[in-house]
């Protein structure tokens, strides 16, 4: 089936209170999306972000973000009173994300909350519990652990603590009981809201692609409850962290800093791991795509310590047998594998044998290189194709700013005299004129905004995953516009 998509994280959606939440705006969206006649609705990550408000690195595998729950909405539940957050300056509707003012803010009203939610839990509050035991205790006791440690790393924690200790988690969960239930609540009315908000979505014919990134934080719940599926060391440090190589995003390469999964001891679990985050995923969200699919074939590997990821090394993947595995426990799983970076034979081989559909990227076409697998004309049917990524410019600001002669050529591809021809709307023409199964194009596209509507710098941190949109920018027109293109192919 061939379809259509708007990629626009929930961060980014307009709202009073500092950040785009699941609430009003979220559900306008969803209607948007339906008039622009589409039928995805592309997100990055949603889990709890850590250390540079990257959704890429989270705290957490299976937990939603906190930041993301609707103060109004907890408002109608009876949980708060407009007054407690309405006067707050969450530096207003339409500017850049503030995280370090909604980091001191935002917890203290989600707590003000939980102290009225306590006081008459609801019947189901202890049925959510029991149903995602296999995560909610294990993150709720790592969040609270973290506050009563100032934000400190769970590498840095008392060392009955670090090690997981059963005397110290007992002595610490009685201590403070209401400190890791605050937790626990604030997964409950994430899920409750989150469900609502994909309920209606799927009833307006909207499905939502989820984003799964390989890796896990160092300092998230993951690591620190199961060590052993993890390359670390006697003192639970990595040995090596995850990357890549240098490339057209950076010259010294990218260090991520994740640690690199133990192979050996999650084939002998039966990838039991993988099962359960995957099994998790596909009830979230109606697909899944799986972020540097790539490091499953061959994943780079850098030295804990080095400042830059140029000293790393390849090593070979788990490959195919994960993928069986996880299929064989859950069925065909709905997955776009984002196949993106340094492809190799074995990459290419991958994918071929799990049959998921890899990402066609415009911006990457256009380069010296005539045999470009990039090239609109060769975007195959099993394929999902983008102008950019959430790591790219814009169209805007990749017309306005990139490489001249790859400038020119895409000029002259798409028909267009300079970066005010027309050039954003006529390269997205392109990417639905592709053999592509799908197609998905980010809201800033369609906005036409420039290089203010950048969502992320690869290996550059700070200044990332702020931009948010106005009320004003889903109007009528622009639907009316979408649903005649989306039409036409």
């Amino acid at each position: 089936m061939r379809a259509s998509g708007i990629l626009m994280h929930i961060t980014s959606l307009p709202s009073d209170y500092g950040i785009g939440t699941m609430g009003k705006a979220a559900y306008d969206f969803a209607d948007f999306l339906a008039k622009a006649g589409q039928t995805y609705w592309q997100m990055l990550p949603i889990g709890p972000t850590s250390y540079g408000d990257s959704p890429y690195q989270s705290f957490s595998t299976h937990a939603g973000n906190p930041y993301f729950i609707d103060l109004d909405m907890l408002r109608e539940d009876g949980l708060l009173k407009k007054s407690e957050y309405s006067r707050l300056d969450w530096s207003g509707d339409g500017e850049d994300i503030n995280y370090a003012y909604i980091y001191k803010k935002r917890f203290k009203i989600l707590y003000k909350a939980y102290e009225r939610f306590k006081a008459a839990k609801p019947e189901d509050f202890d049925e959510f519990l029991n149903e995602n035991e296999n995560w909610i205790s294990n993150y709720a006791l790592f969040m609270a652990i973290k506050d009563e440690n100032g934000g400190k790393p769970w590498s840095e924690w008392a060392e009955g603590l670090r090690r997981r200790d059963p005397s110290a988690l007992w002595e610490f969960k009685c201590a403070h009981a209401d400190e890791v239930e605050f937790w626990e609540f604030l997964q409950y009315k994430f899920f409750e809201q989150w469900r609502r908000l994909k309920e209606y979505a799927n009833a307006r014919g909207i499905r939502i692609i989820g984003d799964m990134p390989i890796y896990v934080a160092q300092d998230s719940a993951p690591v620190w409850v199961y060590p052993d599926l993890f390359e670390l060391d006697g003192e639970l440090m990595p040995t090596v962290v995850a990357g890549c190589p240098p490339d057209g995003f950076s010259p010294t390469g990218q260090l991520w800093g994740n640690p690199i999964y133990n192979w050996a001891r999650h084939k002998e679990t039966g990838y039991n791991w993988w099962i359960d985050r995957m099994k998790a995923a596909c009830e979230l969200y109606d697909v899944v795509r799986i972020d540097h699919f790539r490091g499953f074939a061959g994943y780079y590997t850098i030295p804990y310590g080095d400042a830059t990821a140029e000293g790393g090394r390849w090593n070979k993947g788990v490959g195919a047998e994960l993928f069986a595995h996880m299929e064989k426990a859950l069925g065909k799983l709905p997955v776009i594998a984002e196949d993106l970076g340094f492809l190799d034979d074995d990459v290419k081989t991958l994918l071929e044998k799990c049959g998921y559909p890899g990402m066609k990227v415009l911006e990457f076409a256009f380069d010296e290189n005539a045999e470009s697998d990039y090239m609109p004309f060769r975007c195959e049917k099993n394929s999902v194709t983008y102008i950019g990524t959430h790591d790219n410019p814009t169209a805007l600001g990749w017309a306005a700013e990139g490489d001249a002669a790859q400038i020119k050529r895409c000029a002259e591809y798409i028909g267009a005299g300079g970066v005010k021809d027309d050039c954003v709307w006529r390269l997205i023409r392109a990417a639905f004129a592709t053999a592509s199964d799908t197609v998905i194009i980010q809201m800033q596209d369609y906005l036409e905004k420039g290089a203010e509507g950048r969502m992320n710098v690869p290996s550059v941190l700070g200044g990332n995953w702020q931009w948010r949109a106005k009320k004003s920018d889903f109007s009528d027109s622009l639907a009316e516009k979408i649903d005649k293109i989306t039409k036409i192919y």
